[in-house]
């Protein structure tokens, strides 16, 4: 998730909610943009889908 902020310039910025790191700065086009959303390697959002998907298994698995 990313929250984008448009410039006086008409150039975007883009910060990662997750850790809060600037992805982009002064970016001329919204396709560009999303090229830096998609390379941005988040460790917090990689632990938050780890956390998130330990969670909705069970702790220990169960024998038939």
């Amino acid at each position: 998730m990313y929250c984008r902020t448009l410039n006086e310039n008409g150039t975007w910025n883009a910060r990662c909610l997750h850790c809060f790191m600037t992805i982009a700065s002064a970016v001329e086009t919204e396709a560009a943009l999303e090229a830096f959303e998609a390379n941005h390697m988040c460790p917090e959002g990689i632990f938050a889908e780890l956390n998130a998907e330990n969670t909705t298994q069970p702790a220990h698995p169960q024998f038939n």
